[in-house]
Formats: C-alpha cells, structure tokens, sequence
C-alpha cells in the first residue's frame, strides 16, 4: 500500500481528525467524498481564518461613511456627491512563487471581481509586491513573471496600476509576497450584497466554463508553507483571461444597473462551494445546486472537482424568474455565458438552510449539509503564543551607524527605482490618474460612475508595509506603517478615511507567529483608534514559509483618502533649482536616533534594538501641516521619511529631479539614516521657507531649514564643519537610483 493509499481522505485534503469529528457531529452521520472536499476548501485557512479570527475582532471596524465594513466581498465608504468607494486587498502569494505569471495575474482577476461584485466599477490597481534577493537568480525570476502577470492581466482589462511597492530581501527568497489592491466607484443605490434571498430565485452561473485549474488552491497552496516538491502543485494554480473578464465586468454591471440581481458572489476561493453556500447562508435560505447544469471545459470532472475548481472570470448570480429571459439577453450582447445551476430554497422548519448538490434538478442528491456550516461552524483556533526567547535581549542591542568612509556609499546602495517595474503597467485608462506611480500615494480624479460628471474632488490611495519594523517590533511597527500611510496621504493633500490591511504572516503554529499577529492586530488597532480610521476590510495569509524558515511578520497596510478640493496635481517628489529644503516634523537637535529596523541596519544584519515609539497626537499635528500645505499649493515638492530615513528621502528627490541638493546642519550619520516617523522633507520657494518654520512652530511641529535644491551635486555636511558626509554627483545618484532595476530584471538573464 503506497503512503497516498494509506493517508485517510480527510487527512488528504488538509483537515485534522477533530475537524473530521466535527463534520460528522454536524451532519449526524458519515460525510461523503463530495462533502469533505466542501469543508475542507471552506474551512482552510484562507477561507476561514480559523487561527486569526480570534485577533481580528479586537479591529475598530464601525465609523462615519462606512456602507460595508469587514465580511463582504469589499469594504464600501460613502465618499459624497451620492458615490461609494468599494476598496479590498488580497494575496496570491503561494500560486505566484509556484506559477509566477498566472499567480499574479489571477490576483489581479480576483481582486476586480472583488470590486465589481459590490457593484462598483474597478478604477485603480495596486500591487505591493516582495521577492528573494536580487542576486538571486530564482527570485529575479519570479519577480519578472510576476511583474509580466500584473501587467498583462491589467492592461488587458483595462484597469490602471496606479502604484504599489517593490521589496527584495533574503526572508522572502522561497516565499515571494504578491499583494493586490484594487479601488472602484459605484451610486450609493448600487450596492449589492451576496444574499440569497426569496424562495424560488434562480442562481445563474455567469462566465467561463469550469475545469481542473484552481481545484484545492486555497487549501492546497495558501494554507501551508511550501517544502521540496511545492512546483509539483503547479495545477493547483488557477489560469486567467483578462478579456473575458473585461466582458464580465460590464455584463454584471449592466444587469445590476437593469436592476436583474437579487444578490451576487464572484468565484474565488473555494469556487462554487464558497458561492452557493455564502449567498444562502447570508440570505438565511437554503439552495439545490444542480452540479451538471455547470459548464465544463474538460471532460470526466468529478463532481468534488466541479465544486471545488477556482477557475477564474466566474460569477453567480440569484435573480428572479421573471428577470431570466432579461438577464439572458444582456449576458448574450456582452457574449458571456449564462447558465442557470440553482435555485433558492426556504429554509426548513428549524431555520436550517441546506445546500444541497444535485445530478441534475430532482435527481440524486450527492451531497446535502446546512448552508452556514460551511462559513459559521468553521473551527476557531486559539493557538498558542510566544514571544521570541532572545526579544529582551535583541531589544537592549545598541545599533549604530556605518563608519565615516562608507555613509555615502551605504546611502547610494539603498537606491531603487521601483517606477521602473510600474512602467510595465497602464497607469493612465480611464485618464482620471492626477499622481500615479513614483509619488507618495497615487491621486485619481472622482466622477460620477454613471454620469462621468467631474466631482472637483479626489481620491487617493496607498499601500506600505515595513518588514524590518515589524521584525524588531510587530506591535509598534505595524502602528508605524499605518503612521506613514498616513503621512503618505497628507502629501498629496489627502486626507484618510478608511484602512485594509494584508497581515502576511508565517506557520501559525509556530507560537512566535501567533504572538506576531497579535502584537501586529494590537498595533494596528492602536493606531486606527488614533486617526479616527475604520478598518472595512483585509485578508490574512498565513503558512508563508520555506523549508520551515517564516518570513518576517509583514502586514501590509492599505489607505484611502479623499481630496476635498482637487484644484492642482499634488506637489509630488521633486526639487526646483533654488527653493530651500525643510524638514518638517523633527529640527535634529536630538541625540544621536537608533537605527533599530532601519534598511541601513540590516544591510549588515544587525536586527536588534527597539523602535521609537508610536506618537498619535504629534503624527496627526504633523500630518495636518502637510496636507493644508499641499492643498494650498505652498509645496514645490514634498516627501515623506521612510525607508532609508532622511538621508534617502533627500536622494531620491534629488534622482527623481536630477537636480542637486546641498543639505548642512545634520549632526551624525545616526541622524541622516535612523527610520523616525513623522517626518517630511518640503521643497519650497527661498523666500518663503522662514514662514514654513515660524508656522510649522504655532503648528507644534518641529522643523529645520536643511538648505538649497540646486546644482549638479548632491551634499550632506556635517553639523560641525568637518568634510561632507555624502558628495556625490547628482548624474551619479541619479543613474544608481535608476539602473538598479533595469541592470537585474530587464537584462533578460534571469532563470529559473
């Protein structure tokens, strides 16, 4: 007997004997093979979030403008003028190291069916994204086809990547994070939810065909760490077509504009089982699912597969009878397939709505369990937790900065245009993109979704994430993140109304892990108190790790803001020969900062040290000061402190510009790369650069005039007089900051 032959089904398909216990008990008997596979895609660890609900209670989830908080297919925020924006983030994080094209494509095609599901329009992609070391050769490889996937899926779907992020470091070299955002508009009277209501409504399947691709994704792939062998679960990734989804988009929202939809559901996780079973159990009916009515586009699939498969550009819809011949018509102009697979059922007399599969509508029943099971009874897993054994003593670590003769070196190497992965990208369809990619937070112009009538006003967009923060210190650092989302926002003159966020974490039963989510949870509450911000969203990834090493805890925090007056494009990350640099938010009189979790930091391994503090009220004072500055059109340029500190934010206004810059006054290397928050570099005109320090001052903000933007050098001299410490030529800061990408990922020597 082979190992395959002796492992019992359940144990096969990811679930645990006491899980397998509590199938039986709901049940009241035995389950068959059909249902198994129902509850072991339905209560992995993607779809259930057995091992973080417990933590994402403790989430601020309520406030003014929310339409739609955590639950649904996307958090929605009534954004004024009679407009909704639907926002929601993802991962595909196992399927892109595993099939990196279709991994981040079909992220890509999930995330929009996301939006659209709400029944908004999709306007803007996002896609924060992490891979293994550039000199890795199998790391540049996945980030390419990553890369190659977004933009092939997005550009043919027309929706634009507006920006993102792009991250190489070491702990994500066998476990790549591929992060998606999207962004959509709807009326306030178009959302739709994913209810099933009104007995004897159909459930039409709308679409592409059904096959083999994506059959246990998520149980297989999302919920467990990969090991040797993992490219043998290269099936297990679904494949995309963006035309069809294109074709999908405007049919689904026609019909919701016609008024045909009683409630709808896209196909992700789960494919049909999460569909059927969510719409029923939200509308506390029952459904018969009539499993051959699907269409399929191979033959011989099981009805387990069928249920199971994730092909991608799905969607099921409950309308009512009369509206079928309507819904029909307009699924056939848009040329996408229409098939009706189910109808609503009333609960029975106990209030249990059952679904159940049929062989064709009154034939045999292949599996019948009650609709709620599926999501309401799914396990929930207190795991245990540990703080690191060596926190104490790794926290009490003094890190200090590099020697004089290697700072300007150590500040060039952190250079890295990521504008050069989002040129791959359309970030111009729609033509409503004011600030795209390369500035602190993408800006798109907001109009009416169905006039196209111009509103005068904005929205804005962000996605950070901090791996070395949340490494040294989850709790703090993920405060922080949310801080210099924050901040990212004021600069283009933002402010934020509602946070999602994707806590990437590792093997949740490594009690480390746990206590990282929960510190990371407690953070991120902390902050949402302290900015007044909702959280309406998110998701949870979690078995990211490679040959049992986890990745270092990376929440990734998206931010949306509206512009109230969108009267210019916001001041963006740039010099004018001649203004003055100030720095907003700190006048470097301190002493020397740690550089605990700076990217200087682990550049030479050293992890260790504690964080500064997260700061609410001081961060509001300071991020209030930047936005009213850039409403008013008082900044040239403008860019926050992050990454790299001061010194790289300097740098990389002087790269991106091409022109110099001559900064005095900076006391010691700890001050020009230390991450502190709350912090902004301001290009402003000479003579105005004074007012900006006296009114940054009643503000209760500190703040310093740093020096002059101009010249073909870039300087930093030291605070006593003594050589500079960085005096480099700006075409040299310029091609470092430019080439690094290009010279790695577009010189086409990566392999796999």
């Amino acid at each position: 007997m082979t190992d395959a032959e002796a492992t019992p089904i359940h144990r096969a398909l990811g679930l645990t004997d006491a899980e397998l216990g509590d199938i039986t008990s709901i049940l009241g008997r035995e389950p068959n093979r059909l249902e198994l596979s129902m509850y072991s895609v339905m209560w992995s660890e993607h779809c259930s979030y057995k091992s973080s609900r417990i933590h994402l209670k403790r989430l601020p989830t309520t406030g003014e403008g929310v339409l739609v908080g955590p639950g649904e297919n996307a958090g929605v925020m009534d954004v004024g003028d009679g407009i909704a924006a639907a926002i929601r983030i993802e991962s595909h994080n196992h399927p892109s190291f595993i099939e990196p094209y279709q991994g981040a494509a079909t992220g890509a095609g999930g995330i929009l069916r996301d939006i659209f599901t709400m029944g908004a329009r999709p306007i803007a992609l996002m896609d924060p994204l992490r891979f293994g070391p550039l000199e890795d050769a199998r790391s540049r490889w996945v980030a390419e086809g990553v890369v190659s996937g977004i933009s092939g899926y997005g550009n043919s779907v027309g929706v634009p990547t507006v920006g993102g992020e792009v991250v190489f470091d070491e702990c994500y070299k066998g476990n790549p994070l591929v992060n998606v955002l999207c962004l959509g508009i709807l009326p306030v009277d178009r959302l739709v939810l994913a209810k099933a209501t009104g007995a004897g409504n159909l459930a039409v399947l709308l679409g592409s065909s059904t096959g083999r691709d994506g059959i246990g994704g998520v149980s297989v792939l999302a919920s467990a760490g990969f090991d040797e062998g993992s490219e043998d679960k290269r099936p297990a990734v679904q494949v995309g077509d963006p035309f069809e989804e294109k074709r999908l988009i405007e049919a689904c929202l026609a019909l919701l504009d016609a008024g045909l939809v009683v409630g709808i559901q896209d196909l992700g996780g789960a494919g049909l089982t999460c569909a059927a079973s969510e719409t029923a159990a939200n509308g506390k009916m029952g459904m018969d699912f009539d499993v051959a009515a699907v269409p399929r586009r191979e033959d011989g699939m099981e009805p387990f597969e069928v249920m199971t498969s994730e092909s991608q550009e799905r969607m099921l819809a409950i309308v009512t009878p009369d509206g079928l011949r309507e819904v029909m018509r307009l699924c056939e102009r848009w040329e996408v397939q229409a098939t009706v697979v189910g109808r609503v059922t009333e609960p029975d007399a106990g209030g249990v709505g059952w679904l159940r599969i049929v062989d064709g509508f009154g034939g045999e029943v292949l599996a019948e369990v009650p609709a709620s099971s599926l999501h309401d009874a799914a396990p929930l897993y207190d795991r245990p937790m540990a703080e690191p054994v060596d926190l104490a003593g790794r926290r009490a670590e003094v890190v200090g900065a590099p020697a004089d003769a290697d700072i300007a070196e150590t500040l060039l190497g952190l250079l890295c245009d990521t504008t050069w992965v989002s040129s791959q990208y359309d970030h111009q369809l729609f033509l409503n993109t004011v600030e795209g990619p390369g500035g602190d937070a993408a800006v798109l112009r907001l109009k009416h979704p169905v006039t196209g009538v111009d509103t005068g006003r904005g929205l804005a967009i962000t996605t950070d994430g901090n791996h070395r923060w949340c490494a040294v210190d989850p709790r703090v650092g993920t405060a922080l993140t949310l801080a210099e989302s924050v901040l990212n926002l004021a600069c283009v003159g933002a402010r934020p109304i509602a946070v999602v966020n994707c806590l990437n974490f590792g093997n949740p039963e490594h009690p480390e892990v746990m206590w990282q989510l929960s510190e990371a949870v407690d953070g991120l509450s902390e902050a949402c108190r302290a900015f007044g911000l909702p959280v309406i969203g998110g998701n949870v990834s979690l078995y990211n790790e490679s040959r049992g090493t986890d990745i270092d805890p990376t929440p990734v925090i998206g931010v949306l803001g509206v512009v109230d007056q969108l009267l210019r494009r916001p001041p963006g990350v740039a010099l004018v020969e001649g203004d003055a640099l100030v720095l907003i938010g700190d006048d470097l009189r301190g002493p020397a900062p740690s550089l605990a979790g700076s990217a200087v930091a682990w550049a030479v391994g050293n992890k260790g040290g504690s964080l500064v503090p997260f700061d609410g009220p001081a961060h509001t004072a300071v991020a209030d000061l930047v936005r009213s500055l850039a409403i008013e059109g008082a900044l040239r340029g403008v860019h926050d402190c992050s990454s790299g500190g001061l010194g790289l934010a300097l740098a990389e206004l002087s790269a991106q510009s091409g022109i110099g810059a001559r900064v005095s006054g900076v006391p010691t290397a700890a001050h020009l790369l230390a991450e502190l928050p709350s912090r902004v570099v301001a290009c402003v005109p000479a003579d105005a650069a004074d007012g900006l320090v006296a009114r940054a001052t009643a503000a209760g903000v500190a703040a310093l005039r740093l020096g002059t933007a101009g010249g073909d050098r870039f300087v930093v001299e030291r605070g006593d007089g003594t050589a500079p410490m960085v005096d480099r030529p700006v075409a040299e800061v310029s091609a470092r900051w430019r080439d690094r990408l290009p010279d790695a990922l577009g010189a086409g020597t990566s392999q796999n």
